[in-house]
């Protein structure tokens, strides 16, 4: 019989009305803490439906996943009872938050430190995921494999990390390089990092990076820096 560990949930958002509140009602409750959503600068109505949905919200005005990740973090940081995990999952209802179990079955039962939700290892639904989003992560993997020696399948947004080792990552990016410096973190600091099946759909709404040219663009560069950058 496990202690009960507590588990802290963040989702960074950023104009996400009609996915949140469904990401936020699939979470299973008998397993979390809190569920922390960062509202990036959205100018719908996903604050509100945040908050009707159980949600912490808490607003981000500096533009980015990464800095919308460390305002949960900073918020997480003040509680008199630090989290013994915590979570991040997006906010556009593409990945199933039902799965969370498996993700902290590996650390209860394991003793894993870092586990990523594979969406290569899982089912994913025809279309959810772009040409370029499937080529730039099997570089990203292939460059971790090659340089830090660590393989992984995927560079998933929806993953759980022990908290001391969050910590001890001292995450810096703000924006699209934040889940494989992580990664790259977790294998230069010898962090023990598995992962599990994770099925994908397509999301809700239009993805702000693989949903444009731009973004696509910039998200690849920046990956593929800060692979380089921590090495």
């Amino acid at each position: 019989m496990h202690a009960k560990v507590v588990v802290d949930v963040i989702i960074p958002v950023l104009n996400e009305q009609n996915a949140v509140g469904q990401v936020i009602a699939e979470i299973p409750k008998n397993l979390i803490r809190q569920v922390i959503v960062v509202d990036n600068g959205s100018t719908d109505d996903t604050i509100n439906v945040a908050r009707q949905a159980g949600a912490v919200v808490l607003e981000e005005s500096s533009k980015g996943y990464g800095s919308a990740c460390l305002k949960g973090m900073d918020f997480v940081s003040e509680h008199e009872i630090a989290p013994d995990v915590v979570v991040f999952i997006d906010g556009d209802h593409s990945d199933y938050p039902e799965q969370m179990t498996s993700l902290l079955d590996e650390i209860r039962n394991n003793g894993v430190q870092l586990v990523i939700g594979s969406r290569t290892l899982g089912i994913r639904e025809a279309g959810s995921m772009t040409v370029p989003q499937l080529f730039g992560n099997w570089l990203a993997t292939f460059l971790l494999r090659m340089l830090y020696g660590v393989k992984f399948t995927d560079l998933g947004p929806f993953r759980a990390i022990t908290y001391p080792q969050l910590l001890q990552m001292d995450m810096q990016d703000k924006t699209y390089g934040w889940t494989v410096e992580m990664q790259a973190k977790a294998a230069k600091l010898n962090v023990k990092v598995s992962e599990v099946p994770v099925n994908y759909r397509n999301r809700i709404g239009v993805s702000k990076i693989s949903g444009t040219v731009k973004g696509t663009i910039l998200a690849g560069y920046k990956i593929i820096h800060t692979i380089f950058k921590y090495w």
